[in-house]
């Protein structure tokens, strides 16, 4: 990797780029900001996406910020490796579609990682500037969406090289992005490759779990077409272990399995009246208007609308319910979370454009009951209110309850964000695979293999939650370690 990164380095172009401004003018350079639409506007609409991306004179301009490091120690933080400074070198010097390229050299989801990958806490956290000057990082993550978004909109959308066919079948179960990166890696090695989705649509928790005002969904498609045109095939409705059972895939000839079927099982906290109507998990919310419509008009898929709506959570997922509340038209949508603002798992982005939407922030605070009227619809929930006492495990100080400190809020709707399980279809059709108290398959961590050779794993059902840039770094170890598996399988059957 080093000799690479060093032979891309040393190429003519790039050294010429270097010399052409100085680095003190470089390092003096303020980091761009990414233009939004005004919060007031936004709010009416599930489809509008916030951010509204870099133009051309934008992107270059920041892209010059960055020095092209000797040791690039930002390709350290990305989990899918990719050649930061290469990409972000040609957009300096107006190259955006081999940008582009560069991007899709490892990661099968450029545009989608863009919008959505918490960058500020890996790459940009391991740039030069963040690392020596203790300045802001170069914006990656908006290069990154600059250049996929140029490459889709100028219609020349370009598809990775694939190796001759091995005519060795693969499959990948489920279809959100640690099987995407998982299907990608292994069309370039020459594989044939199926991934099967028990859901109608393609794209897992990138259509049925982000709202379209952070992923558009026409963003997700070009990306899967790209995988299609390279010869990855995706089989709709179709839940293995229902449909077709492994020994069944088998005996279609299939080779090796990749299991990234998530962690869709919702988590509740087992208090008085939790099963109230009008109280959902953020699974079942997240999906009726993002994958089934239920906010268009022309759709009739049925989705509970509150005047006053509480999201249960801190994560990216509270953050998406409660601003999709406020885009159902919620008077007031809210935050609970028993930890204070600066112990929130959201991305700062998100917490700071839900402020900018009008959510409340009611940090420091826990439902233990919730109360219903007449017709069993929750009409109010009751709060008490934490302290921050010693850190625990995760390093985050534990919030600790304030005696007496009870009160009641009006609430219509509730929304449960506090994480999800593992799905557990796949680990019950495999008694004999080893897997954890929590329900996630057990692997290799270099490898993703788990306790059965022919079957690897990755994303949240390994992880039991995790973000989309770390799915993806999955797939792609599990596509390597899969490539070594079946390489040596088919020598020895050869000899």
């Amino acid at each position: 990797m080093k000799e690479y990164l060093k032979i891309e380095r040393d190429q003519e172009w790039r050294d010429q780029l270097r010399k052409k401004i100085k680095n003190k003018e470089r390092t003096t350079q303020e980091r761009v900001s990414m233009t939004s639409l005004d919060p007031m506007e936004r709010i009416k609409y599930q489809d509008r996406e916030v951010n509204l991306g870099l133009n051309m004179e934008q992107a270059q301009r920041e892209a010059s910020r960055c020095m092209d490091c000797v040791n690039p120690t930002c390709i350290e933080g990305c989990p899918v490796s990719i050649n930061i400074p290469k990409f972000i070198k040609n957009i300096e010097r107006g190259e955006v579609l081999e940008a582009a390229k560069t991007l899709k050299e490892t990661s099968a989801l450029p545009a989608v990682c863009g919008r959505v990958c918490p960058q500020e806490k890996q790459c940009e956290a391991q740039c030069f500037y963040t690392l020596k000057l203790k300045k802001e990082p170069v914006a990656i993550g908006y290069l990154e969406r600059f250049a996929a978004d140029f490459e889709q909109q100028s219609g020349a959308v370009s598809v990775p090289e694939t190796a001759p066919k091995k005519q060795v079948k693969v499959a990948a179960i489920g279809s959100g992005p640690a099987s995407l990166s998982f299907a990608g890696d292994m069309i370039k090695l020459g594989y044939d490759v199926t991934v099967f989705e028990a859901l109608h649509e393609v794209g897992g928790v990138l259509k049925y779990g982000i709202p379209e005002f952070r992923l558009p969904n026409h963003v997700v498609d070009v990306e899967l077409e790209s995988l299609a045109k390279m010869g990855v095939k995706f089989e709709r409705n179709f839940i293995v272990g229902r449909t077709a059972s492994f020994d069944d895939l088998k005996a279609e000839g299939y080779q090796a399995f990749f299991v990234a079927s998530g962690a869709g099982l919702p988590r509740f906290m087992n208090i008085p009246g939790e099963n109230y109507n009008g109280i959902l998990s953020s699974n079942e919310y997240l999906t009726r208007v993002n994958l089934m419509n239920a906010a268009k008009e022309e759709f009739d898929t049925p989705v509970l609308k509150g005047q006053n709506v509480a999201v249960i959570g801190g994560g990216n997922t509270a953050m998406d319910s409660v601003r999709t509340a406020k885009r159902l038209g919620a008077e007031r949508a809210m935050i609970i979370y028993r930890r204070s603002r600066e112990e929130m798992p959201a991305r700062v982005e998100e917490v700071l454009h839900a402020e900018e939407e009008g959510i409340e922030f009611l940090n420091l605070n826990n439902p233990v009951e919730y109360f219903a009227d007449e017709n069993g619809r929750v009409s109010k929930m009751r709060v008490q209110r934490m302290e921050l006492g010693e850190p625990d495990a995760s390093g985050r100080r534990r919030p600790v309850v304030v005696e007496g400190s009870e009160y009641d809020i009006p609430v219509d709707v509730v929304v449960v964000a506090i994480g999800v399980s593992p799905n557990p279809l796949v680990p019950s059709e495999l008694p004999e695979l080893k897997v954890s108290r929590w329900g996630t398959i057990e692997v290799d961590p270099e490898t993703m293999q788990s306790s059965k050779p022919e079957l690897f794993a990755g994303g949240d059902i390994v992880r039991g939650g995790a973000t989309v840039i770390l799915a993806m770094g999955d797939g792609r170890k599990a596509a390597a370690g899969m490539h070594k598996y079946l390489s040596q399988k088919n020598e020895t059957a050869a000899n």
